[in-house]
Protein backbone atom coordinates (compact mmCIF):
# COMPACT_ATOMS: atom_id res chain seq x y z
CA UNK A 1 0.00 0.00 0.00
CA UNK A 2 1.63 3.27 -1.19
CA UNK A 3 1.85 6.36 1.02
CA UNK A 4 0.78 9.26 -1.33
CA UNK A 5 2.93 11.76 0.81
CA UNK A 6 6.19 9.57 0.00
CA UNK A 7 4.68 6.93 -2.76
CA UNK A 8 7.16 4.15 -1.19
CA UNK A 9 5.64 0.92 -0.79
CA UNK A 10 7.46 -1.63 1.80
CA UNK A 11 7.68 -4.98 0.81
CA UNK A 12 6.42 -7.86 2.83
CA UNK A 13 9.57 -9.91 3.26
CA UNK A 14 10.28 -6.39 4.85
CA UNK A 15 8.13 -6.25 7.66
CA UNK A 16 8.85 -10.29 7.79
CA UNK A 17 12.20 -10.01 8.32
CA UNK A 18 12.57 -7.62 10.82
CA UNK A 19 9.78 -10.00 12.71
CA UNK A 20 12.33 -12.68 12.40
CA UNK A 21 14.89 -10.98 13.92
CA UNK A 22 12.91 -9.33 16.52
CA UNK A 23 11.34 -12.77 17.73
CA UNK A 24 13.38 -15.42 16.14
CA UNK A 25 16.84 -13.39 16.87
CA UNK A 26 17.75 -15.07 13.58
CA UNK A 27 19.66 -11.94 12.39
CA UNK A 28 21.96 -9.50 13.89
CA UNK A 29 21.23 -7.02 11.45
CA UNK A 30 19.45 -5.84 8.13
CA UNK A 31 19.58 -3.49 5.52
CA UNK A 32 17.14 -2.31 3.64
CA UNK A 33 17.23 0.00 0.25
CA UNK A 34 14.74 1.81 -1.68
CA UNK A 35 14.56 0.52 -4.95
CA UNK A 36 12.53 2.01 -7.45
CA UNK A 37 9.22 3.23 -5.46
CA UNK A 38 9.46 0.44 -2.71
CA UNK A 39 11.67 -0.50 0.01
CA UNK A 40 13.19 -3.98 -0.14
CA UNK A 41 15.26 -6.06 1.87
CA UNK A 42 19.20 -5.56 0.97
CA UNK A 43 21.30 -7.83 3.34
CA UNK A 44 20.54 -9.89 6.28
CA UNK A 45 23.47 -10.53 9.00
CA UNK A 46 23.55 -13.80 10.35
CA UNK A 47 23.48 -13.51 14.32
CA UNK A 48 27.41 -14.35 14.72
CA UNK A 49 27.90 -11.36 12.76
CA UNK A 50 29.69 -7.99 14.47
CA UNK A 51 29.04 -4.87 14.63
CA UNK A 52 31.93 -3.91 12.37
CA UNK A 53 30.22 -6.50 10.13
CA UNK A 54 27.22 -4.28 9.79
CA UNK A 55 28.49 -0.57 9.38
CA UNK A 56 30.95 -2.52 6.85
CA UNK A 57 28.24 -3.66 4.73
CA UNK A 58 26.35 -0.20 4.35
CA UNK A 59 28.00 1.80 1.06
CA UNK A 60 29.66 4.65 1.81
CA UNK A 61 27.85 7.42 -0.63
CA UNK A 62 24.54 5.83 -1.09
CA UNK A 63 21.81 6.11 1.61
CA UNK A 64 20.09 3.16 3.24
CA UNK A 65 17.87 2.14 6.45
CA UNK A 66 19.29 -0.61 8.71
CA UNK A 67 17.69 -2.33 11.76
CA UNK A 68 20.41 -3.98 14.58
CA UNK A 69 20.02 -6.30 17.57
CA UNK A 70 22.20 -4.75 19.78
CA UNK A 71 22.76 -7.34 22.59
CA UNK A 72 24.75 -5.99 25.78
CA UNK A 73 25.55 -6.07 29.36
CA UNK A 74 24.25 -3.55 31.96
CA UNK A 75 25.64 -2.00 34.81
CA UNK A 76 24.07 -4.63 36.97
CA UNK A 77 25.23 -7.14 34.97
CA UNK A 78 22.01 -8.40 33.00
CA UNK A 79 22.41 -9.54 29.54
CA UNK A 80 20.06 -7.08 27.44
CA UNK A 81 19.08 -6.71 23.75
CA UNK A 82 18.05 -3.27 22.04
CA UNK A 83 16.78 -2.74 18.24
CA UNK A 84 18.03 0.36 16.43
CA UNK A 85 16.69 1.63 13.52
CA UNK A 86 19.70 3.65 11.69
CA UNK A 87 18.46 6.08 8.80
CA UNK A 88 21.75 6.15 6.90
CA UNK A 89 22.39 8.93 4.95
CA UNK A 90 26.50 10.25 4.24
CA UNK A 91 26.83 13.49 3.18
CA UNK A 92 28.24 12.30 -0.19
CA UNK A 93 25.40 10.38 -1.14
CA UNK A 94 23.33 12.68 -4.23
CA UNK A 95 20.63 14.66 -3.06
CA UNK A 96 17.84 13.73 -4.27
CA UNK A 97 18.60 10.32 -3.13
CA UNK A 98 18.72 11.46 0.37
CA UNK A 99 15.63 13.46 0.08
CA UNK A 100 13.91 10.32 -0.62
CA UNK A 101 15.16 8.34 2.20
CA UNK A 102 14.40 11.37 4.38
CA UNK A 103 10.89 11.43 3.05
CA UNK A 104 9.80 7.85 3.50
CA UNK A 105 11.96 7.00 6.68
CA UNK A 106 9.13 7.70 9.22
CA UNK A 107 6.00 5.67 7.02
CA UNK A 108 8.80 2.97 6.49
CA UNK A 109 9.51 2.93 10.23
CA UNK A 110 6.09 3.01 11.47
CA UNK A 111 5.79 -0.94 9.69
CA UNK A 112 8.37 -1.96 11.93
CA UNK A 113 6.82 -2.64 15.49
CA UNK A 114 9.13 -3.42 17.74
CA UNK A 115 11.98 -0.35 17.19
CA UNK A 116 13.52 0.89 20.60
CA UNK A 117 16.19 3.48 19.42
CA UNK A 118 16.90 5.78 15.94
CA UNK A 119 19.95 6.52 14.93
CA UNK A 120 20.17 8.69 12.26
CA UNK A 121 23.97 9.18 10.33
CA UNK A 122 25.68 11.20 7.82
CA UNK A 123 29.28 9.75 8.68
CA UNK A 124 30.08 6.42 10.35
CA UNK A 125 31.64 8.43 13.55
CA UNK A 126 27.90 9.39 14.41
CA UNK A 127 26.92 5.71 14.25
CA UNK A 128 30.36 4.59 16.10
CA UNK A 129 30.26 1.41 18.46
CA UNK A 130 30.32 3.96 21.52
CA UNK A 131 27.57 5.80 20.55
CA UNK A 132 25.00 2.47 20.11
CA UNK A 133 26.09 1.24 22.90
CA UNK A 134 25.69 4.76 24.77
CA UNK A 135 22.33 5.28 23.50
CA UNK A 136 21.88 1.51 24.50
CA UNK A 137 22.16 2.11 27.98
Amino acid sequence: MANAASGMAVEDECKLKFLELKSKRNYRFIIFRIDGQQVVVEKLGNPEETYDDFTASLPANECRYAVFDFDFITDENCQKSKIFFIAWSPDSSRVRMKMVYASSKDRFKRELDGIQVELQATDPSEMSFDIIKSRAL
